[in-house]
């Protein structure tokens, strides 16, 4: 399957969707992720995660997940305290941005068993980890959750605890 392609089973058609950035905050606006697939200034990437942290805090659950922001679109999600929000190009499709938001959390829930907003706090690496293996680029290179999690069971059984090298008597 082509790189940034997710197929559906009841749609054969190639639908490539770029994810600009990803954002996760709390309900209290508290920056808990970032990634940026797109080469921006600092002073621009606190600016746009201010704007878009109100605007989307700002919104009512029942108002749709989309808007129209600058030439994006912006789809967010919300589960339990975290709000998910990509930034995507005006002619992707909103839904399979959705899918992606709706994946990576899968993903997080089973690696994390029931993530929540501590986990991602005391363990950013690993979730910055996970999106790494689904998304390159912005775009989704994994679509298997089974193929995902092997590669971070991989990864996790390189890393060694380390309380073996605390416990090796020095001589």
């Amino acid at each position: 399957m082509p790189n940034g392609v997710i197929r559906s089973q009841h749609c054969t058609a190639e639908i490539p969707v770029k994810v600009q950035f990803m954002l996760l905050f709390s309900r209290q606006g508290k920056l808990r992720l970032q990634k940026w697939y797109v080469p921006l200034s600092d002073k621009e990437k606190k600016k746009i995660t201010r704007e878009l942290v109100q605007t989307v805090l700002a919104r009512k659950p029942k108002m749709c997940s989309f808007l129209e922001w600058r030439d994006l679109k912006i789809v967010y999600k919300r589960y339990a305290s975290l709000y998910f929000c990509c930034a995507i190009e005006d002619q992707d499709n909103e839904l399979i941005t959705l899918e992606i938001i709706h994946r990576y959390v899968e993903l997080l829930d089973k690696y994390f068993g029931s993530v929540c907003e501590l986990d991602i706090i005391f363990n950013f690496e690993k979730a910055y980890f996970i999106l790494d293996e689904f998304l390159l680029g912005g775009e989704a290179q994994e679509t298997s959750k089974k193929n995902v999690l092997k590669a971070i069971e991989q990864a996790d059984l390189l890393q060694e605890p380390r309380h073996e090298y605390f416990n090796v008597p020095v001589y």
